[in-house]
């Protein structure tokens, strides 16, 4: 359960149709309301408990995650947090990676997933080794998941460890993981408004991978658009569209590791 989302817990969902909120509860049972609230407070009312709560876990969670910073930091390990929506191109973009790069730099990946050990499996297959971190109902990898992973990984000294995400432009924005660089994938195929439909996720974003351009002339998408708004956001971000698939924008990825 996400302590700061709320996911896997009393799920709130809008019916369309009739403008009630449905809860769903840990035991299934499910009622309904209309926008007055029936518990005794209204919307007006600041929830304290909760932001208390989204507030120590949030706390604790840095604290967690400069412990995995220095860790790395000591052992010169860089870090990267590669996040995105799910089928944005993290995993191939890894593999492609792995098999250019790997024999240069020895590369080690967490994966984070909800469930199954596909991912996982392709990064080995590529070259690599992984653990696969299932967050079951969980929506992102926290830093006491990603110090689990290091500690099982192992990496050696001066290696890069890519921290995959879970897929979701929302949540792994709020969570440090101790990683060096944070990095965003958005793919031509998802639309070019996301930048300001998820604004903490680009605000934090240390580079920004325009994905799957080889498709630009099939789907309406404007990369000056999405990256205009997406500096909007952060003026310090980079900016790279690639291609994955052809190999498009490849040497500019490989060549911002290479810095790290």
């Amino acid at each position: 359960m996400c302590a700061t989302c709320g996911c896997g817990v009393d799920e709130v969902r809008v019916d369309g149709e009739t403008g009630e909120y449905l809860h769903v509860h840990e035991d299934g049972t499910v009622h309904a309301h209309g926008h007055e609230h029936e518990h005794g407070h209204s919307h007006d009312e600041p929830h304290t408990h909760t932001i208390d709560l989204e507030t120590a876990v949030l706390a604790k969670n840095d604290e967690l995650a400069a412990a995995n910073r220095l860790w790395m930091a000591e052992r010169g390990i860089a870090a990267v947090n590669l996040m995105s929506s799910p089928g944005a191109g993290k995993t191939s973009l890894l593999e492609r990676t792995i098999k250019e790069n790997g024999a240069t730099r020895s590369i080690s990946v967490v994966e984070g997933d909800q469930e199954t050990h596909y991912d996982a499996e392709r990064i080995r297959a590529a070259g690599a080794r992984a653990v696969q971190i299932n967050t079951g109902s969980g929506c992102h990898l926290d830093a006491t998941m990603v110090r689990r992973g290091l500690d099982t990984l192992e990496p050696a000294d001066g290696d890069l460890v890519v921290l995959e995400n879970v897929g979701n432009l929302v949540c792994p924005a709020l969570f440090d993981l101790g990683e060096t660089k944070k990095v965003v994938i958005v793919s031509i195929t998802e639309g070019d408004d996301k930048p300001l439909k998820y604004p903490h996720m680009f605000a934090a974003a240390d580079l920004v991978v325009v994905n799957k351009t080889d498709l630009l002339p099939y789907v309406d998408f404007d990369v000056d658009k999405c990256e205009k708004d997406a500096r909007s956001l952060n003026s310090r971000l980079e900016w790279l569209p690639m291609s994955v698939r052809t190999g498009e924008g490849l040497d500019g990825w490989y060549g911002w590791l290479g810095e790290l």
